[in-house]
């Protein structure tokens, strides 16, 4: 039960923008419980840097924190790149409505590198401790 309190302890959350094949701007939620990785990840928001993308695991299931999809990435799974191969990319939206097809032809072993992904902000504020749901 202790290591479940230190990894909720060490656990960071971050959004990620992408704009739909319609031009809406989307949100994708992601968690980090690597404490380098979250390092990184504070550093590429506070600097701003627009060329470093997310990628990462592809779960097919919906996590509190991250409600307006039905996927996430796998936290330990999650890296930030400036290129990256094409067989990764895909928008969130797409990828949402072809998940039954991930992990085949379409994003091959569930790895998914959204090239025009922008980290935007952390979130960890926003998160119930407690029960991972994301507030308003």
């Amino acid at each position: 039960m202790a290591q479940v309190a230190n990894v909720a302890e060490q656990a960071a959350y971050f959004v990620f923008e992408q704009s739909s094949p319609e031009g809406l701007t989307k949100q994708f939620v992601f968690k980090l419980i690597d404490p380098a990785k979250i390092a990184e990840a504070r550093a590429i928001v506070a600097e701003g840097r627009r060329n470093d993308s997310v990628q990462g695991t592809v779960i097919q299931r919906q996590v509190p924190y991250n409600p307006y999809w039905s996927f996430h990435l796998a936290p330990n799974s999650i890296g930030f790149f400036e290129w990256q191969i094409e067989v990764c990319d895909a928008n969130v939206t797409y990828v949402e409505a072809h998940l039954e097809e991930v992990g085949g032809s379409f994003l091959p072993r569930s790895f998914w590198c959204p090239w025009s992904s922008k980290l935007v902000s952390e979130v960890t504020e926003r998160i119930d401790e407690a029960s991972e749901v994301l507030l308003r």
